[in-house]
């Protein structure tokens, strides 16, 4: 199971947080991944001067609402 935390803190949330959210939790809705993937909400992650700070077991990356899918795709699925 990969485990996804996403900082909805305020700097992320200015940088698109919610919808970055959107699509993840969309994506693991359609391909009915609710087993493979457990996703939350993180408070700062202490990286503000980059993209939204996106946690994968362990590991953060930056990443912009227009970058989330790509990310998800080649990221995330990997680790399933």
């Amino acid at each position: 199971m990969a485990i996804v935390r996403i900082c909805i803190g305020t700097s992320c949330y200015l940088k698109g947080a919610y919808n970055v959210l959107q699509l993840f939790q969309h994506e693991i809705e359609a391909r009915g991944l609710h087993d493979k993937i457990e996703i939350s909400g993180s408070f700062c992650m202490g990286q503000c001067q980059n993209d939204v700070s996106v946690d994968v077991d362990g590991t953060v990356y930056n990443v912009s609402p227009e970058t989330a899918y790509k990310f998800f795709e080649e990221t995330i699925m990997p680790r399933l």
